[in-house]
């Protein structure tokens, strides 16, 4: 289904970005960690909370890889049944990463729970960093979310240094292009403040991204975690160590005013659609297909 690039939402949406840091390997405590995120979003009444990349693992293939049974997590997981809980007590979505197992693949993902606490969908990375591609499997699935007339599409760290993984979900509707992460101090850092903003700005849309912060396997998360809006201003950036909780209500106003001085979006070529499929996760829908 292709949603019409110049169909705004019609009114305000509240997101939250958990910056965290993960207990590698100890699914049990992340969990807990991630319960008490969800309950205080949701008393600040936000509509979807994301997590980062693969955050109720760590980010540290070695563990999955040791043991891809105990370190993964399949659809419908028992594991996160609180978090499921938690999101139906406060009619709020949430976005976990999480390497996910199904049949013999593993997938980097993130796993969507809606405000109803029902599993909808799964987003897999679609773009694998090299030292990801001896475990992790990908495919050409992209997702997005209809909530409150807001178009949000999902992305998954390295997904963000493609323009067209970006441009083909902006060009199907996206107004919120949404991405976990896990960026480290350094390079990692530089890289999430050009293609984020440059997300954003090419295609006039709002770019959010989670980042872990503190040590996860070999990494020094950098943390930083950030919202643009769609003209790639910085609206909310995160501290570079703090474990925080970053709230910003998008208003869509913005969008039309981005839209009437740049032009981008609509002047840009066609992205094949043959290479890709796109699923539309739509608000109280209450199960996969």
């Amino acid at each position: 289904m292709d949603l019409k690039p110049d169909a705004f939402p019609k009114e305000k949406i509240k997101i939250a970005l958990a910056q965290c840091s993960s207990i590698d390997g100890n699914i049990e405590e992340n969990v807990n960690r991630a319960y008490e995120m969800i309950e205080e979003a949701g008393k600040k009444n936000v509509d979807m909370i994301m997590f980062p990349e693969k955050y109720l693992t760590g980010y540290v293939p070695e563990i999955v890889e040791s043991n891809v049974t105990e370190n993964t997590l399949l659809i419908h997981d028992v594991r996160i049944q609180k978090l499921r809980q938690a999101c139906e007590k406060h009619g709020i979505w949430s976005i976990i990463g999480s390497p996910v197992r199904r049949g013999e693949d593993v997938f980097i993902s993130s796993i969507i729970i809606d405000s109803n606490g029902k599993e909808v969908g799964v987003y897999d990375k679609s773009h694998l960093f090299q030292t990801e591609k001896k475990l992790f499997s990908s495919n050409n699935e992209q997702i997005i979310i209809q909530l409150k007339g807001w178009n949000i599409g999902m992305a998954i760290c390295y997904d963000a240094g493609f323009p067209e993984h970006s441009r083909l979900l902006a060009q199907n509707g996206c107004h919120l292009y949404m991405g976990s992460a896990l960026f480290s101090k350094g390079m990692g850092y530089k890289e999430s403040r050009v293609w984020f903003p440059a997300r954003a700005l090419d295609n006039t849309i709002f770019t959010a991204m989670c980042n872990h912060v503190g040590k996860t396997g070999v990494w020094d998360a950098c943390g930083h975690s950030g919202i643009w809006n769609p003209l790639g201003d910085n609206i909310i950036d995160g501290s570079p160590e703090e474990v925080e909780l970053l709230i910003a209500e998008l208003d869509p106003a913005l969008l039309n005013q981005a839209r009437e001085g740049e032009k981008m979006l609509a002047d840009s070529l066609d992205i094949n659609k043959e290479l890709y499929s796109i699923k539309t996760i739509y608000g109280n829908q209450n199960a996969y297909k």
